[in-house]
């Protein structure tokens, strides 16, 4: 089982129970005794747990683990999925991008274009394209408007839904919480949920980015069946996941793993 698999199941345990034992832990994940204090011990670094003896602690009321620990998680392969998604992307277009870890590493990668008009809700991604290099190449970031929320940094509610429907996008990129063959795309808040699903209603083209870790989880929210969206892009560990088949048959050709 991949660490970020354990890490997910971890947390996903302490949603449900708010404190559990390493003997839980081992035995709903059928690894070593070693190997789960090792997670907890960098799940705690993370600022995502407390451990105590013999186990540990939740610390937050969500069941989605902080965003700080979320920008860390498998960085490279989100890294490979925003670059992957960059080249869907031709200089000039207009894009509508929500929050996330994995569209702040689109970001980056999109900065290296010139032209683009980017209206975000995303305060890493406004930042990431705002940059005086991307600005310099033409880029223009407009920051969608509304109630902050620090957890992603990033803006919220009904005033930044109407402003995206002001919006002629060609692409809408949204990375969800969860991915599965018969949900599709989904989130744990319902503000993101909607900003996302604006976002698609917006746009000519939608497309969902994640890392395999998203896969088989499940929001409390859907946005977004596989067949309305154009292109789900994952990194390729995600062709390995059990829940991969399944997404597969109902996204079709619409799958790009890189």
């Amino acid at each position: 089982m991949w660490q970020a698999e354990r890490h997910t199941r971890i947390l996903a345990l302490l949603d449900t129970f708010g404190q559990v034992g390493v003997d839980r832990v081992q035995a709903e994940l059928g690894v070593s005794r070693e190997t789960v204090r090792r997670d907890l011990k960098e799940l705690e670094e993370m600022g995502a747990l407390r451990r105590v003896h013999g186990g540990a602690l939740s610390v937050r009321e969500q069941s989605e683990a902080p965003y700080s620990y979320r920008a860390q998680q498998n960085l490279r392969e989100k890294r490979a999925v925003g670059a992957a998604c960059a080249r869907l992307v031709r200089s000039g277009e207009t894009l509508l991008i929500d929050a996330g870890s994995t569209t702040a590493c689109l970001a980056e990668s999109l900065a290296a274009l010139g032209g683009l008009l980017v209206f975000t809700n995303s305060v890493d991604v406004a930042a990431h394209l705002g940059t005086e290099a991307s600005r310099a190449r033409q880029n223009r970031v407009v920051f969608l408007g509304g109630d902050f929320a620090g957890d992603p940094p990033s803006t919220r509610g009904a005033g930044v839904v109407a402003a995206i429907g002001d919006v002629a996008a060609d692409i809408a990129f949204s990375s969800p919480f969860g991915l599965t063959g018969r949900e599709g795309a989904t989130s744990f808040i319902p503000d993101e949920a909607d900003i996302a699903r604006a976002m698609f209603a917006h746009a000519n083209r939608r497309v969902v980015l994640a890392d395999h870790s998203k896969l088989g989880h499940r929001g409390r929210v859907s946005f977004a069946r596989p067949d309305e969206m154009d292109h789900i892009v994952l990194n390729a560990e995600a062709t390995r996941s059990e829940h991969f088949a399944a997404l597969s048959q109902s996204a079709g050709a619409r799958l790009i793993t890189v």
